[in-house]
């Protein structure tokens, strides 16, 4: 027997406000140092290995943790695990804002990675047992995936900020309030869910897991700046050979950290895919697009980030768009074959771009980032409606995986190919520093006097804007072959919501505490429908 899934009330909607103030945060901590390195370097003084290291760290474990933390949540509860994670989260955010020394703030950049592996999945995975009406799911999703899109660019806009007018640790101290907040309200609004026949946690996935993600995002994050080093093609490799250990023990393990099951359903292989490649259309273009605001345009970083929030706009309008067409009837396999399409026009008018084009290339930016979001919200609905509940936090850690390596991919690949360009555009008796990076090239020019210096830093100026060029027509080409196999891919797939009535037992596991109704924690599956159209 199948009824109507219930519809969220006040409670859940206001619920989701409150998730979306983690899922901010960490977005914005990706971003979020982006001025206050230097302000942190005269401070703490740390070495250049030490820098980067401040910089990296919190992405690294970020990365090779979601997996772990999503499974986690599936076993312990993902509400418990989010509340544990924004105290840890917390806890770091304030060891970070008074470090007196760079081993310190290293060390809780660590702590904030391992918080934000734990509230990224499990937010995900409670919007989806919150959420159980398909429409009102999917706008919770675009929300879910705009705010985590748009903190990445508001990260250091508000660096900036607060460190013009305080010091390096408040962009730390920001963090706490939401925290508390989070902390406060979220057993009080949010649902408890867990898997009811979870099994024994398999201990060994987690350093697989981990020995698989790490080596490869370190390589492919390193390629764009020295290029095909050895040291990085063999970091990608060891990554690439854990995943192998790592797939074969999901296979055959009692109790999987990542359940083979989930890739069954018809709809979760192809967005897990899909997601990925949304994601490398996403971040390849910031790779160029921040030098070209501040090396090209010669803004100040400040300047430079504010300029970048415009492109915003078009995100907030994205995904409610997409999620209207589903609902008006358009399928969702056009949606998302349409947003591939309007992200590769994003990239064709970068294409376009000349030394001095500033609205054609936040227009571009617009453009691109609206039809990434609007895949994104689409794919992650169909990923996690397609997942039994009792699995969102192991769907939503997969989710996040994929778009981790998605950009990393996208940097080493679009990067590889601008600097290429450039590489071949700079002048042969430019000196190498010259050759080898604008950054470098302008460094030179200003040494250099009057006339030369002009020449060399206008050179490097075009040799860039050149390679901006050719990694956007790569971009565009790859977006707009992922049209086509994901409109085949997700033809046919719609959502069918079954009330828990014969999923009685799953579903009283599964309820939350207060005296909910366990009818809200419907389990979504997929069938297939008969293709419209030839």
């Amino acid at each position: 027997m199948t009824t109507n899934p219930p519809r969220a009330g006040r409670r859940e909607w206001i619920a989701l406000a409150v998730l979306m103030l983690p899922l901010l945060l960490v977005s914005m901590d990706v971003s979020v140092l982006f001025f206050a390195i230097p302000e942190i370097s005269a401070d703490l003084e740390p070495s250049g290995t030490q820098q980067l290291w401040i910089f990296d760290i919190y992405g690294f474990v970020l990365a090779g943790l979601l997996m772990t933390m999503g499974s986690l949540g599936d076993r312990i509860g993902r509400r418990r695990l989010l509340l544990v994670g924004a105290a840890a989260f917390g806890a770091a955010s304030l060891l970070a804002a008074y470090a007196h020394t760079a081993e310190t703030l290293i060390a809780a950049r660590a702590v904030l990675g391992i918080g934000g592996a734990t509230l990224m999945p499990s937010t995900m995975a409670l919007v989806r047992t919150m959420f159980t009406d398909p429409a009102q799911r999917a706008k919770a999703i675009g929300l879910w995936s705009g705010v985590m899109t748009a903190g990445i660019a508001l990260g250091s806009v508000m660096s900036g900020v607060l460190v013009e007018h305080f010091w390096w640790g408040s962009v730390f101290l920001v963090n706490l309030p939401a925290m508390a907040l989070l902390l406060i309200l979220g057993p009080v609004l949010l649902p408890e869910s867990k898997n009811p026949s979870p099994g024994r946690f398999d201990m060994v996935s987690v350093p697989l897991s981990m020995a698989a993600v790490l080596p490869v995002v370190y390589g492919l994050k390193e390629l764009p700046s020295e290029g095909w080093n050895v040291r990085y093609v063999v970091s990608i490799t060891v990554g690439l050979l854990f995943a192998a250990l790592f797939v074969h023990r999901q296979r055959t393990a009692a109790s999987p950290m990542i359940s083979p099951a989930l890739f069954r359903g018809r709809g979760f292989t192809p967005a897990v895919v899909l997601n990925l490649v949304s994601a490398f259309g996403m971040m390849g273009s910031s790779y160029f697009t921040t030098q070209y605001l501040q090396s090209v345009l010669d803004k100040s970083a400040l300047e430079a980030a504010l300029w970048a929030l415009l492109p915003s706009v078009f995100i907030g309008f994205a995904a409610p768009l997409a999620m209207r067409l589903v609902q008006l009837g358009v399928e969702r396999a056009h949606v998302v074959a349409g947003g591939f399409v309007v992200a590769a026009c994003g990239y064709a008018l970068l294409a376009c771009a000349g030394t001095d084009s500033l609205w054609l290339v936040l227009a571009a930016c617009g453009v691109m980032a609206g039809g990434i979001v609007a895949v994104m919200s689409q794919l992650t609905d169909l990923a996690l409606s397609s997942a039994p509940v009792e699995k969102a936090g192991a769907a939503s850690s997969l989710m996040e995986t994929g778009t981790e390596f998605g950009g990393a991919l996208s940097m080493a690949v679009l990067g590889s190919v601008g600097t290429a360009v450039y590489h071949h555009e700079m002048p042969a008796s430019a000196p190498d520093a010259a050759r080898e990076t604008l950054g470098g090239a302008l460094s030179v020019a200003a040494r250099l006097p009057g006339s030369a210096g002009e020449a060399l830093a206008t050179a490097a100026r075009g040799a860039f804007t050149d390679g901006m060029r050719g990694a956007a027509i790569a971009g565009a080409v790859l977006l707009l072959a992922a049209a086509l196999p994901a409109g085949r891919a997700l033809r046919g797939i719609r959502v069918r919501e079954n009330a828990a009535a014969e999923n009685a037992g799953q579903a009283d596991s599964l309820s939350p505490s207060g005296g909910t109704s366990h009818a809200l924690w419907a389990v979504g599956e997929f069938e297939d429908e008969a293709p419209s159209g030839p």
